[in-house]
C-alpha cells in the first residue's frame, strides 16, 4: 500500500513521527509536511510566490519533504510535483482535538479534503494535546475498525479523534462550536487571536464533541461537497 502522510503541526512535530512510525507497518510511506506549524490554515493553498521544498531525513525507510506552505499544498505537491500515486492519505496526528463546527478551520482536516479532491481517500487523526500516548496505543485499532468495516468504500474521508480512553469506538457526526474565540489588543496596533473551549456536554454520543468528552474514539465521515442536496432537490425545478 502506498501511503502519503502530512500534518498541520509541522515536519518536526512529535505527532507526525508517531503516525509515520505506525504507518511504516502498513506499506510504503511518503511524508510531505509543512516547514512550520500551519494550524488553522484549513484548505488554503499558496500560489502567489515560489515555495521552498526540501528533502529531509525524518526516519529510516521513509521519503520525507519539508514544504514552506500549508497542509493542502503538501498534498498537492506530493500528487502534482512528485507525481505520486497514493492509496491512502493520513493526516496528523494533530496535537489537540479537531471537533464540531471548528473542523472547518483545521489544517489537519483541510489536507484530507484536498486529498479527496484529488481522488485520494483520507483519514485525519487528532488526539489529546497533553500526550500522544493514546494515539500510539489506539491508531491500529481505529484504522482496523475503518478497514474491517469497509468504511472507505462507503465514504472517502474520515475524521478520527482519540482521547485518553479504553479504546471503544463510536461513529459520530459534527457537534457544535468547540472553541470560543476573541481578539486581544496587545498595543501599538497589534492584536492577538485567542480562544478557549466552550463546548458543553449534551449527553449525546452521536456528536463527536460529546463522544470524545465521554472517553470514546470518535470516527466521523466527512465530505468535500458544499451543496445542500436537500434544498437542491427541492428547488432545482424552479428554472424549467
Amino acid at each position: 500500500m502506498r501511503i502519503l502522510i502530512t500534518n498541520d503541526d509541522g515536519i518536526n512535530a512529535e505527532g507526525i513521527r508517531v503516525l509515520a512510525e505506525w504507518a511504516k507497518t502498513k506499506g510504503e510511506v511518503t511524508v510531505v509536511a509543512p516547514k512550520v506549524e500551519q494550524s488553522g490554515k484549513s484548505h488554503a493553498i499558496d500560489f502567489t510566490r515560489p515555495i521552498e521544498i526540501k528533502k529531509v531525513a525524518l526516519m529510516d525507510g521513509i521519503e520525507a519533504y519539508s514544504m514552506d506552505s500549508t497542509p493542502a499544498d503538501c498534498v498537492r505537491f506530493a500528487y502534482l510535483g512528485l507525481k505520486g500515486k497514493y492509496d491512502i492519505l493520513f493526516s496528523g496526528v494533530n496535537r489537540g482535538f479537531n471537533l464540531g463546527k471548528d473542523i472547518v478551520y483545521s489544517g489537519t482536516a483541510g489536507a484530507i479534503f484536498e486529498g479527496g479532491r484529488l481522488g485520494i481517500p483520507g483519514i485525519a487523526f487528532s488526539t489529546d494535546p497533553k500526550s500522544f500516548d493514546a494515539a500510539r496505543k489506539y491508531l491500529e485499532k481505529a484504522y482496523s475498525f475503518t478497514m474491517d468495516n469497509q468504511l472507505l468504500d462507503k465514504n472517502m474521508l474520515y475524521n478520527v479523534n482519540i482521547p485518553d480512553c479504553d479504546g471503544e469506538i463510536r461513529i459520530t457526526k459534527q457537534g457544535g462550536i468547540y472553541f470560543e474565540d476573541e481578539f486581544k489588543y496587545l498595543g501599538k496596533d497589534m492584536w492577538e487571536q485567542t480562544g478557549h473551549i466552550v463546548n458543553q456536554n449534551e449527553g449525546n454520543d452521536n456528536f463527536d464533541t460529546d463522544t470524545v468528552r465521554n472517553g470514546f474514539i470518535s470516527v466521523t465521515p466527512l465530505m468535500c461537497g458544499r451543496t445542500n442536496m436537500t434544498v437542491f432537490e427541492e428547488i432545482k425545478g424552479l428554472c424549467k
